[in-house]
């Protein structure tokens, strides 16, 4: 990982703070969909935070670069971008 000379902007750990709460709620509500597959409520509340998720991610790594080395995170411009910023258990 690159050295980073300035301070990371404070909306930098508001969006990981919100993405850790959502991850906190999808957990919770994974371990009830287990018990109460039908409860119709509870899955548009799943789906609604994965939505939710999904966006807050996509503006993050728009914003400060990947969350994940693979997968989930595009691999964008013409180098690796994993190494370039703080990795987000790293702050």
């Amino acid at each position: 990982m690159s050295e980073t000379a300035e301070p990371l902007p404070k909306a930098y750990y508001q969006y990981l703070q919100e993405l850790q709460a959502i991850d906190f709620v999808l957990v919770d509500l994974t371990l009830y969909l287990d018990t109460h597959p039908d409860d119709e409520q509870a899955l548009a509340q799943f789906k609604q935070f994965q939505k939710r998720k999904h966006n807050l991610m996509t503006q993050f790594e728009s914003a400060f670069g990947p969350l994940h080395q693979y997968g989930l995170s595009p691999a964008t411009g013409a180098s690796w971008a994993w190494s370039e910023t703080p990795w987000p258990w790293q702050v």
